[in-house]
């Protein structure tokens, strides 16, 4: 229906309620027996308080309202409307028109009307409200959470017919909502009172509705969800929420990051606009997942202009993009560029001259590098040797490489070669003006060559889940923590340091894959097999974040330790780098050899 169409026919039927409300009016005044000398102005009294009524009703704009979603705000509108449209129509007739009405008519009327008019709207909200029933396609929904997001949710489900499921009851841990009902919707217990409510109303889906809820306490919900067999969603967190309203359309599927328990980090945001804002800023490897997150973060703190360096055309077109979406004033300069060649990374920092280099660019898949360790050196060695000889050269403030838990006493051709980019970077800052750092973390969720997007995958082709051993254990970390983290602890930088993000506590792969064919809907070893497939080259069953000569201290941040610098000798580490620069391209053992001689930690197992 039109809203011209609409309107006519609202109109027509206030009108008719007016003027019902009017004679009903006379009618309790004169209790039935009304005198001739009032009925013979009634003819004329109707056009005159129907005309000012519906000009006061239009003005308060209840002819633009959608009465489905009326509230108490909608009826607020409508007794303001009819007051003043009483009033006026008082007015008028005393000053202007001078019908013969009695006083209390006009009161009566009013009183009528607001019942009348007000009761219709939502006469027709609650029919609607019961109408909309489940249907035959819709999924039965508990709803954890009887508060405002949980009550929205329920508002939203209630009126979409295709919506995909159907609010059946609230979980709440409030001990005043027990029994109660919101929206028609009963909350059936607490949080221990779960698996029950499940199994006794047949629930297909769980909708975690608690946004603004402790990380933690959101991780101890989901841990009992999912062993109920319903597939688990999940409003937005609030942080995600702060650029638009909640929408159902928003609820998405719980993913295993909601199971670290982690609080969001609390960020320096002075320290880091004072390293970064108005600074040009080059990261390298700025299309991987860790880079082009560093990009997006740092390009809130206002730096002069961005340098998106990478060797992949598409992946850096990508970022490029987003980022003059996201921040159309921010001068962005895309670079391709592989940081193998030593000119053109000469080039690049001769005409921008960097302040601050955020170095991403790695090769960083383990079975993968060990077959090709010469590619490892080539790039995580003496790619990030060029990157840091040119920083230093062209006197960039900082220097941050982005390095991992498998440069502590390696196993690995990707381990020894980042912890020999670790050394390089630590002896260059000896020597530099510029504050040459390295931040070391574990395994990232998401992340390209992450467990989860390989679990996902098979997951969705019905399995089996394939991990490589049944005790093998990581840290795991989201990918904006890690960033942030990054970030902040560039700030906090003296020079020579190897910061150590703090990863929380381990986590089995065998339980994440557990949890992911939980989350999924499925039950492990059921729906969807496990299979071990035995420990691939270079991998080991748990990593280490400190080796045996490093210490720990404190820092200013509460999620950020540094180890205690080593003293690496230069002059032997360059000699050593001169003599695994002439190996490369030989045999892998050879290869092995030569980093060995640089990394007596590095366990050459395979």
């Amino acid at each position: 229906m039109s809203y011209a169409m609409r309107m006519v026919l609202l109109a027509v039927f206030d009108a008719v309620i007016v003027s019902i409300s009017f004679l009903i009016a006379n009618y309790l005044r004169f209790e039935g027996d009304i005198p001739y000398q009032y009925t013979k102005e009634i003819p004329f009294v109707l056009p005159l308080t129907i005309g000012i009524h519906f000009i006061s009703l239009y003005f308060f704009k209840l002819y633009r309202k959608v009465w489905l979603y009326a509230s108490v705000g909608e009826l607020i509108s409508i007794i303001k409307a009819l007051v003043i449209g009483s009033v006026a129509f008082y007015v008028v007739n005393v000053l202007v028109v001078h019908l013969d009405v009695p006083r209390s008519i006009y009161l009566i009327s009013m009183m009528v009307s607001i019942l009348l008019i007000g009761g219709s709207r939502f006469v027709w909200r609650l029919y609607n409200d019961n109408y909309m029933k489940k249907q035959p396609h819709q999924r039965r929904a508990l709803i954890i959470g009887a508060g405002g997001s949980g009550s929205f949710v329920v508002k939203q489900l209630k009126h979409q017919r295709d919506a995909e499921f159907y609010p059946i009851g609230f979980i709440d841990d409030d001990p005043k909502k027990q029994r109660l009902e919101v929206l028609g919707v009963p909350v059936l217990g607490t949080r221990k009172e779960i698996a029950q409510v499940i199994r006794n109303y047949e629930i297909d889906d769980i909708v975690l509705a608690i946004p603004s809820a402790p990380k933690s306490e959101v991780a101890k919900i989901i841990d009992i969800c999912k062993k109920t067999g319903a597939r688990l969603r999940i409003l937005p967190r609030v942080q995600d929420l702060i650029d638009g309203k909640i929408s159902i359309q928003r609820i998405r599927d719980v993913d295993v990051e909601d199971l670290l328990g982690r609080e969001p980090i609390k960020v320096d945001l002075e320290g880091i606009a004072n390293y970064v804002e108005d600074k040009v800023v080059l990261v390298t490897g700025a299309g991987g997942s860790i880079g082009s997150e560093l990009c997006r973060q740092v390009a809130r703190f206002k730096p002069r202009q961005i340098l998106l360096l990478g060797h992949g055309e598409n992946s850096i077109y990508n970022i490029e993009l987003e980022l003059k979406k996201n921040f159309p004033d921010l001068a962005i300069e895309p670079l391709i560029a592989e940081i193998q060649d030593r000119d053109r990374i000469d080039d690049v920092f001769n005409q921008y001259r960097p302040n601050v280099v955020f170095h991403a660019a790695a090769h960083k898949h383990v079975p993968l590098m060990e077959r090709n360790p010469s590619e490892a050196v080539k790039n995580n060695i003496f790619g990030t040797k060029n990157v840091a000889e040119c920083a230093h050269k062209y006197e960039a403030d900082r220097f941050v490489l982005i390095s991992t838990d498998k440069a502590v006493n390696p196993t690995s051709v990707m381990g020894t070669t980042k912890r020999v980019a670790e050394m390089i970077i630590q002896s260059m800052d000896k020597v530099s003006k510029t504050k040459f750092v390295a931040v070391r973390f574990g395994n990232v969720l998401g992340s390209r060559g992450s467990v989860i997007p390989v679990f996902k995958r098979q997951i969705a082709n019905g399995g089996p889940v394939t991990v490589t051993h049944p005790e093998m254990v990581r840290f795991f970390m989201t990918i904006p923590e890690a960033v942030q983290l990054v970030i902040q602890a560039g700030a906090l930088a003296n020079g020579g340091e190897v910061f150590i993000l703090d990863m929380g506590e381990p986590v089995k792969i065998v339980d994440l894959a557990r949890d992911l064919i939980r989350l999924s809907g499925f039950e492990p070893d059921m729906d969807i097999k496990i299979e071990f497939t035995g420990i691939r080259p270079g991998e080991k069953l748990y990593e280490e974040i400190l080796t045996n000569e490093e210490g720990i201290t404190a820092t200013h941040h509460d999620r950020i330790f540094v180890a205690k610098p080593l003293n690496i000798n230069r002059e032997d580490l360059e000699f050593e780098i001169k003599k695994l620069r002439k190996v490369i391209g030989a045999e892998p053992a050879q290869i092995k050899e030569a980093l060995q001689y640089i990394v007596p930690t590095f366990q050459n197992v395979s």
